[in-house]
């Protein structure tokens, strides 16, 4: 089993978090994180999910603590709790409560997972961002507040990633169409004037579940106060998230006119994001996204 806690700081480490003094009596490797290492403790109090990283990214660890505390004040959805992260030896951790989880299926529990989204996003903001920055994947989100839409998304979102986009060498193309896009946001969005709603941020199937009892399950956010479509745009960027879902969240809160070409826009915050993360196919992908957008614009 690899971790860089030896069992002794891990069992301190969850015995502080949670404030229970039993014994680890099974310990054992969870897949999936690309980020962190992840392992699933259990002592007689319960099971633990526990994410172990160098002690320098305790930040990134404070800042999904503080998403997923935020996103546990809608109960439609359920949340994984905090118990705690910290700091032990050469390893930052964060213990969140271990919840028995399935993919999302089709059928009813779909839909009421859908409405349940609807729900989520009906937590208002007063501006566009968050209190403080976070991370989307590991690579740091910034989230200044904004009274205007089109402005957070330019400079909050596309400019930080395209300027990512030039330090990693992208093409000259994809970064001056890229900023051009930027600047004409205003026109792109002309009429669109969406509330600030509670996003989960980063809500790709990997990132959503159903528990034992069918109620949709939340995690790995990345929030903030933006335009609730931005969360709808990325479940349908990979997949995941079955027709029923979709027509339910639909039902339950229609969608402007115009959102096609608004999803477009903001997926490809992803998948700059996936550019700047793991290069090959997603700039050209990129490239094809905002020459789509520029000629929408006219």
């Amino acid at each position: 089993m690899h971790h860089d806690l030896p069992i002794d700081e891990l069992h301190e480490a969850i015995r502080r978090a949670t404030g229970g003094a039993d014994e680890i009596v099974r310990l054992q490797a969870a897949g999936g994180g690309s980020i962190s290492r992840a392992c699933i403790a259990e002592t007689a109090d319960g099971k633990w999910f526990v994410k172990l990283n160098r002690a320098g990214l305790l930040g990134m660890f404070e800042a999904e603590a503080d998403g997923l505390r935020a996103l546990a004040g809608c109960a439609a959805v359920r949340v994984p709790r905090v118990a705690g992260c910290g700091v032990a030896g050469e390893s930052a951790y964060l213990v969140l409560e271990y919840i028995d989880m399935h993919p999302l299926p089709h059928g009813p529990a779909a839909a009421s997972a859908g409405r349940a989204l609807a729900a989520l996003h009906g937590i208002a903001g007063g501006k566009f961002g968050w209190e403080r920055d976070n991370f989307i994947g590991s690579t740091p989100q910034r989230n200044r507040l904004h009274a205007d839409w089109a402005v957070f998304f330019a400079e909050e979102r596309l400019r930080p990633q395209l300027a990512l986009a030039r330090q990693r060498g992208g093409a000259a193309a994809l970064i001056d169409r890229g900023e051009r896009l930027a600047e004409r946001l205003p026109a792109l969005l002309d009429g669109h004037r969406p509330a600030p709603s509670l996003l989960h941020g980063d809500l790709w199937g990997g990132n959503a579940a159903v528990d034992a009892a069918g109620k949709l399950v939340l995690f790995d956010p990345a929030v903030y106060f933006g335009d609730r479509e931005a969360d709808l745009a990325m479940t349908e960027l990979f997949g995941g998230f079955p027709p029923t879902f979709h027509a339910a969240y639909r039902e339950a809160w229609p969608l402007a006119d115009g959102y096609p070409r608004r999803r477009t826009l903001y997926n490809l915050y992803h998948v700059l994001s996936h550019f700047n993360l793991f290069g090959g196919g997603y700039g050209r992908q990129a490239e094809h996204m905002i020459d789509a957008l520029l000629a929408e614009i006219g």
